[in-house]
């Protein structure tokens, strides 16, 4: 998309993605006898999807396997009786630096509209409400002298701590060398200490108060509150602040789900070997197999074997698993030799974060009605220190029913509601929103039963996200980099790891896109295939650009 500032163009990898996707040599070719063959992907998520369209372009015949409901975290869940209407239990918001995610957006003619996250025209209005002490905001200049000065605090700690503006004027300028001669050295600086202790030694924020520290977790800016992520290693946040991941967001009008959806039904008109029509779906005769229940290299073909939940097993050249890195040692028997002990290590040191939503629809957008004594909107997208964290409103137009996800939250506030059932946590979203909101009647609104969702409670997730601690960048390195198999002993090859807990940034659709296509560029090579000479892909680039490798 022409008009994005820059893109999600990695610091540890600065590769450009969307480069390679739009460049008219294509991702790259395969050899006439690898047409056709077999590839399994465990996982029909996002990153599952893109790997396996790409590789069903190139001429290779996907084979999925998926354990639950296609579309992976990219889920919306009509409300009953409006099949218009969607609750978005995943991804919801997704930054236009992902330029590689929008390349499918755009590719599979899906419309989006700005997210409304807090002090955004979007939003309408913010309220954040702290200790009891409420506040009503259209922009950040509307609120208290010390939401502007913990806003400045945190600018000025980039600055200080992470050479913010020079880092990210290379990105936009995809100056890859400038870009590693910043970004290497702050690996070093920053990996095992935590965002918290970014925040609290800073210059800036030492001469505030313990409260203007206190007011950045449960408030930031752009998303909302930081918090939750304060035990994180302070890699992962500058990662989300110099991408962009946290502003300039929007949502996918009709809900996230309908990308995986459509990449899985889409037939595209460019592919090098199947016959017009030819979709994910029909090369898996309408239907993903059922999840993986064993994985394990056959001795007999040398191939790896992958045994379903039915037990029926098949065996492939090459294998990529999306699904998140615990259920490698959980939900599927795993042959130990497939990975080396250290990246075992590192996928199992996996570190998922928690997440709770709640939504409910209501009659019509009645928020947006004015309170005659004081002209402010009846409610708001709210921030609060109260149970409920995050309240965002979805209006869908003055005559169509509006959404409300009551609560938003992560880590220790998800999980106080995690024992209990949609009607409880619905009852305590209003309780507390009631004292926030005295006169306004939010039940009287309801028009559906809720729906909610905590990850860390789904058998096949385990928890949203990946939420990296101090000291995992090593971790991290390694199942990034694992789709670069040339010096692997050969009963490690042939099987490829993909999906955002696997990529930099995880929580965003664009780490998973990004891996999907490290993966596409692994499987080809294990095929003999390779890119054009004008058009290098990632693993082509990798040894000039790779993520700098700390001491073992």
């Amino acid at each position: 998309m022409s008009d994005m500032p820059f893109s999600m163009y990695g610091p540890d990898f600065p590769f450009a993605y969307d480069q390679w996707l739009q460049h008219p040599a294509g991702l790259g070719e395969l050899p006439a006898s690898a047409m056709g063959a077999e590839v399994a992907i465990i996982g029909a998520g996002i990153a599952g999807l893109v790997c396996g369209y790409e590789l069903m372009r190139l001429g290779l015949k996907p084979v999925f396997y998926e354990a639950g409901r296609l579309g992976g975290r990219l889920r919306s869940v009509h409300f009953d009786g409006n099949e218009q209407i969607v609750a978005e239990l995943g991804g919801m918001r997704f930054p236009r630096s992902s330029r590689s995610f929008y390349h499918y957006v755009e590719r599979m003619g899906l419309k989006t509209a700005p997210f409304p996250n807090p002090l955004t025209e979007a939003a309408g209005s913010t309220v954040i409400e702290l200790g009891g002490e409420r506040f009503y905001a259209q922009k950040l200049a509307d609120l208290p002298i010390i939401f502007q000065e913990v806003a400045e605090a945190y600018d000025s700690a980039l600055e200080e701590g992470a050479q913010f503006t020079a880092l990210q004027d290379a990105i936009r300028r995809r100056d890859a060398a400038a870009i590693k001669a910043i970004w290497n050295p702050l690996v070093k600086q920053w990996d095992e200490r935590t965002f918290y202790d970014f925040i609290s030694t800073s210059s800036a924020f030492r001469a505030l108060s313990f409260r203007h520290r206190e007011v950045f977790g449960q408030v930031g800016f752009g998303t909302g509150g930081w918090d939750s992520d304060f035990p994180n290693t302070m890699l992962e946040i500058l990662r989300v602040n110099v991408t962009g991941c946290d502003t300039d967001q929007h949502l996918i009008v009709g809900g996230a789900e309908q990308l995986p959806r459509r990449l899985w039904q889409h037939a595209p008109t460019d592919m090098c070997f199947w016959p017009a029509g030819t979709s994910l779906q029909s090369l898996n005769h309408g239907a993903p197999r059922p999840g993986a229940a064993r994985i394990f290299r056959d001795p007999h073909t040398d191939q790896i074997a992958v045994t379903d939940t039915r037990g029926h097993t098949e065996r492939f050249a090459a294998v990529v698993c999306t699904c998140q890195s615990w259920l490698l040692t959980t939900a599927i028997d795993t042959e130990e030799s497939l990975f080396s002990h250290p990246l075992w290590m590192a996928l199992d040191r996996t570190r998922y974060m928690q997440s709770a939503k709640t939504f409910v629809m209501v009659d019509r957008p009645f928020w947006k009605e004015r309170d005659p004594l004081t002209g402010e909107m009846r409610m708001s997208m709210t921030l609060t220190d109260r149970l409920t964290r995050g309240t965002y409103l979805f209006d869908h137009g003055d005559d169509q029913p509006g959404v409300i996800c009551l609560s938003y939250s992560w880590m220790s506030d998800a999980l106080k509601v995690l024992p209990l059932d949609a009607q409880k946590r619905t009852q305590l979203a209003l309780s507390a929103l009631s004292r926030i909101y005295p006169d306004v009647d939010i039940a009287s609104h309801i028009r559906s039963n809720p729906i909610t969702i905590s990850w860390e409670d789904d058998p096949n997730f385990l928890g949203a996200f990946k939420g990296a601690l101090p000291g995992h960048y090593r971790y991290n390195h390694r199942m990034y980099g694992h789709f670069m198999q040339q010096h692997l002993p050969a009963q490690q090859r042939g099987i490829f790891l993909a999906g955002d807990d696997i990529s930099w940034t995880p929580a965003w659709a664009e780490g998973a896109v990004q891996t999907a296509l490290n993966a596409v560029w692994g499987v080809m090579t294990q095929f003999k295939g390779c890119c054009a000479t004008d058009n290098p892909g990632p693993g082509d680039l990798y040894p000039a650009w790779g993520p700098v490798s700390l001491d073992p």
